[in-house]
């Protein structure tokens, strides 16, 4: 069967959809997105991915055109109608055709595709990933920063590194040398039984699994600093992982600094806070999703 998509208030085959040659999201960048992942046929956090993508509408002026959409039945429909349970969704939203630069959009475009995942092998889990530090910085007084936008030509020229140099993923510093996220991912770690994460002052992405991961650490009584994290902390941490809506939470086992050198996390292979951080996101998927499945 073929890809249904949303598009514009409307379910069509993928070869179907169309996009404006004139639309600000191509042209200019001009738009967010959200990637999530649904479980038993259910997308989990929906409203939280939804409320994220509503306030950075905000920053950039679509708010109140995506304020009369209902981009949460877009996303289920869209889900439903590829018969999926196991999925990563993508809601994209973008400026519309806008006339001349810099133009004023009267109708965003809104699409939402779904596509079958399948996560990564428990075996990769319980390797861990490793890391390099992007020669690419971060700057932490943009507003950007803490956009989901479209323009992630930052973000993908890092990924890039990480391949090249046979990495998994790689870590983003800011201006002033500090720790901010991973170039698909936020950064967690671990010093004498509490989570050490980077603040949003130093111009990260506020993620929704880290939001997640920080709850379920207050709940377990594991206390969480959100705070600047020089590089040269990397050797004194017992433990680090990584965090996304679609891997989860990933253990970070090596870093290879700016310099090349190579710091190995902890005992470089997944610890004990990460892995019971695990079980309990698992946890909470199950609770959230299993009896909708």
């Amino acid at each position: 069967m073929e890809e249904m998509v949303y598009l514009n208030g409307s379910l069509v085959p993928g070869s179907q959809a169309r996009v404006s040659l004139f639309d600000y999201g191509f042209l200019y960048g001009c738009g967010l997105f959200e990637t999530m992942r649904a479980y038993h046929g259910r997308i989990f956090l929906l409203e939280r991915h939804l409320r994220r993508l509503l306030n950075s509408a905000e920053v950039i002026g679509l708010a109140s055109k995506l304020a009369v959409i209902d981009l949460a039945k877009a996303c289920d429909d869209t889900l439903r109608a590829n018969n999926l349970k196991d999925a990563r969704v993508r809601l994209t939203v973008s400026g519309g055709e806008a006339g001349l630069f810099p133009g004023v959009s009267t109708t965003p475009t809104v699409l939402v595709t779904a596509q079958s995942y399948s996560p990564l092998p428990k075996e990769v889990y319980e390797k861990g990933f490793k890391a390099c530090v992007s020669s690419l910085r971060q700057y932490s007084q943009s507003p950007l920063s803490r956009l989901k936008s479209t323009n992630y030509l930052l973000n993908l020229l890092a990924k890039r590194e990480a391949e090249a140099a046979g990495r998994d993923e790689a870590l983003l510093l800011n201006e002033c040398g500090f720790l901010t996220e991973g170039s698909i991912s936020n950064v967690f770690f671990v010093e004498r039984s509490g989570l050490v994460t980077p603040s949003r002052e130093s111009g990260i992405l506020p993620g929704i699994t880290r939001e997640v991961v920080m709850e379920l650490a207050k709940e377990m009584n594991i206390r969480v600093a959100d705070t600047e994290v020089a590089l040269t902390d990397l050797g004194h941490f017992d433990e680090a992982f990584l965090t996304n809506s679609m891997i989860e939470i990933m253990p970070l086992v090596e870093v290879t600094d700016d310099r090349g050198k190579v710091v190995t996390i902890g005992s470089g292979r997944p610890g004990e806070i990460t892995k019971k951080l695990m079980t309990a996101y698992k946890g909470k998927v199950e609770r959230e999703t299993a009896s909708h499945g």
